[in-house]
């Protein structure tokens, strides 16, 4: 028989047990809370933040990094590169966020065809890599799963830009065609000599033209890498050695569209030939709203900065992607090109 003394100091101890095994669950579940990820270091390197499409992205990125930062009650930090068209530079870049430990890379390449040494580091470190606006070669991007990319199908933007040409052309052809031969008489800017958008949509918005039955005449092609300085040097030229001959120019983006059209300005052509470019920017926009401009091919430069913050965000914290953006054989996130013109301009302008 146990005494009440004994049964006493046995249910105490009971108790004490109690008590301590409490404790011990309490103090785990501080330390989950405190394991508990809320926060996410993002490294972005650029090409050249004077590119105007690229700035406005990198504008929406900071939005949205704000936006989500709020929704998900977590700290973003993003840091900002500019890479100034060097790829050693950017090299060195993505070296430094691997060496501080950063959870994601953003990566929007100087040259396309050179990604190798970037994704080596990553790999090495098990850095995950997030690509975008410029495509790097699809076989460097199958080399590991943890490879992605976020942009526009670039074929789109030059049968788009292809199309606003027949369309006006079918409304209008008589009023361009200047020396009333029945053939289009052309000039088109390009961006850089290996980016594989400038050589898509050159190839590609000339077929499209042809394609519709419409002739055309090559007058002059240069490249004027993506840069509005430099397509008014290049427009400046032609306007001064086939004056009067030109009927439309095709530029690769809207700032080589404008620059073309600073030249025309400033020579104060009276018979303009008409102009037409493609990303649908800011400054692109007012263009066509101000009849400087037959179009542009809007490129989703907001959606495109959501889709990496998202992802971002999802490969940092292991979680799904929201519903309406779809990541595409696990490697892409595209996001449609769409046509503008003055019809519809206003929109896009909101």
């Amino acid at each position: 028989m146990f005494s009440k003394r004994n049964v006493l100091i046995a249910f105490m101890i009971i108790i004490a047990l109690g008590i301590l095994t409490l404790s011990l669950i309490y103090d785990n579940v501080d330390d989950v809370k405190e394991d508990k990820k809320t926060s996410v270091k993002i490294g972005v390197s650029i090409y050249n933040q004077y590119d105007t499409f690229i700035s406005s992205l990198v504008n929406h990125l900071t939005e949205h990094a704000k936006y989500l930062e709020q929704e998900k009650g977590i700290t973003i930090t993003l840091d900002m590169s500019n890479a100034g068209r060097n790829q050693i530079t950017q090299n060195y870049q993505v070296e430094n966020y691997i060496r501080e430990d950063y959870d994601i890379i953003c990566v929007n390449l100087v040259d396309r065809t050179d990604a190798s040494v970037a994704i080596d580091m990553a790999m090495k470190a098990d850095i995950p890599i997030i690509f975008f606006n410029r495509e790097l070669v699809e076989k460097d991007l199958q080399r590991w799963d943890k490879l992605f990319y976020v942009g526009a199908v670039a074929l789109e933007s030059g049968i788009m830009q292809g199309q606003i040409v027949v369309d006006y052309c079918k409304k209008h052809f008589m009023e361009i065609d200047k020396n009333v031969d029945r053939v289009l008489q052309y000039v088109i800017l390009e961006g850089e000599p290996t980016h594989q958008d400038a050589l898509i949509r050159t190839e590609y918005v000339i077929d499209t033209i042809t394609e519709a039955g419409i002739n055309v005449e090559k007058l002059g092609d240069e490249i004027a890498n993506w840069n509005r300085a430099q397509a008014e040097t290049k427009m400046s030229q032609w306007l001064k050695s086939i004056p009067n001959e030109i009927e439309i120019v095709i530029a690769n983006n809207d700032d080589m569209a404008l620059g073309a059209i600073d030249a025309i300005k400033k020579e104060n052509i009276m018979d303009p030939p008409i102009v037409v470019g493609i990303d649908g920017t800011k400054v692109g926009l007012e263009a066509v709203y101000n009849g400087d401009m037959i179009g542009t091919v809007y490129n989703d430069a907001k959606g495109q900065a959501e889709g990496i913050i998202e992802l971002a965000y999802s490969l940092a914290f292991d979680e799904e992607l929201p519903e309406e953006i779809e990541l595409i054989e696990g490697k892409y996130i595209r996001k449609p090109h769409i046509i503008v013109t003055p019809d519809n301009v206003e929109e896009y302008m909101k």
